[in-house]
């Protein structure tokens, strides 16, 4: 397992569109490991594969107690709306208020190549429509709104 570098913003890979996977094989099994140890070593809780510099549909989410990978996810259902502050490991330093849906159904398939229905809410929601956005060369300065620093309020 590796610690692969993080694309940092502005760097044009991350507004390229990525590819869908077609190879379930120990690579794709490898590029997963690499992710999931490059996310937890810069303390995020997902990771997109053109985050480093892998133009393929592959994100990793890692949250309390859940680590799990989606090949291919797509966003098939959103409900309601929630506003909250994320930040991006692709852009440091950088915490914005960013509106996202409360619940969302995610279809994709396993590291395996199985089809799999995530039905998710609250925070695990937030990541993954994070982690496609990225999959899509959206980023969350595309759509959030600057937080403000604690000196603007005295």
């Amino acid at each position: 397992m590796a610690i692969i570098p993080i694309v940092i913003h502005p760097d044009p890979i991350l507004r390229l569109p990525t590819d869908r996977v077609t190879e379930f094989d120990p690579t794709l099994h490898q590029l997963i490991a690499d992710m999931i140890d490059t996310m937890h070593s810069d303390r995020g809780v997902g990771l997109a594969a053109p985050q480093i510099g892998i133009l393929k549909k592959v994100i990793v989410v890692s949250y309390k107690k859940r680590e799990f990978a989606i090949i291919n996810p797509e966003i098939v259902a959103t409900y309601g709306s929630q506003w909250g502050e994320e930040g991006c490991l692709s852009i440091p330093n950088t915490r914005l208020n960013v509106q996202r849906a409360s619940r969302i159904e995610v279809i994709g398939q396993t590291p395996n190549g199985k089809s799999i229905r995530l039905k998710e809410k609250g925070f695990v929601a937030r990541i993954l429509q994070h982690e496609i956005d990225h999959l899509n060369g959206i980023l969350i300065i595309d759509k959030g709104l600057q937080l403000p620093d604690e000196k603007d309020y005295q």
